[in-house]
């Protein structure tokens, strides 16, 4: 979700033209614009996509609780360090339970997550986690999805 969030995020600043391509009896086309984060098309494509990043994260433990988590340790397409880091080839058989979870989620939850994106809601995964689905696990800090 933190994917879907950084990509939303990005694309809302953006706009993009919807509508039919017929003409109309007088000559004109029924298009608008709409912020780019709205549009089908946009949200179809990013769903479709997010999972291919999950090789992006790699599986964290923390010392104290044992508590294991995926992190995300490259830097995204933008980011200062991203030209060099790009040269550089990681392939680990680590994230594939992460991107078959990514994947089953998607799946199951595309219309919750539209819906959300619609609504134009910060935070998807606590939203997806608290109000659409009984996914995450919930602690007095945080909750996991």
């Amino acid at each position: 979700m933190d994917e879907i969030e950084h990509d939303i995020t990005k694309a809302r600043q953006k706009k993009t033209k919807v509508g039919s391509f017929r003409i109309n009896p007088d000559g004109t086309q029924e298009r608008r614009k709409i912020p780019l984060a709205q549009s089908e098309a946009f949200l179809t494509d990013l769903l479709q996509k997010v999972c291919e990043r999950m090789n992006d994260y790699k599986l964290e433990e923390d010392p104290v609780t044992k508590e294991r988590t995926f992190k995300r340790f490259a830097p995204r397409k933008g980011d200062k360090i991203y030209q060099e880091f790009k040269q550089l080839y990681f392939y680990s058989d680590a994230y594939r339970p992460l991107k078959f979870a990514c994947e089953t989620i998607i799946e199951e939850y595309e219309d919750e997550i539209f819906s959300l994106i619609a609504q134009e809601t910060h935070y998807l995964a606590d939203k997806l986690c608290s109000e659409k689905s009984d996914l995450c696990e919930t602690s007095a800090n945080h909750t996991e999805l």
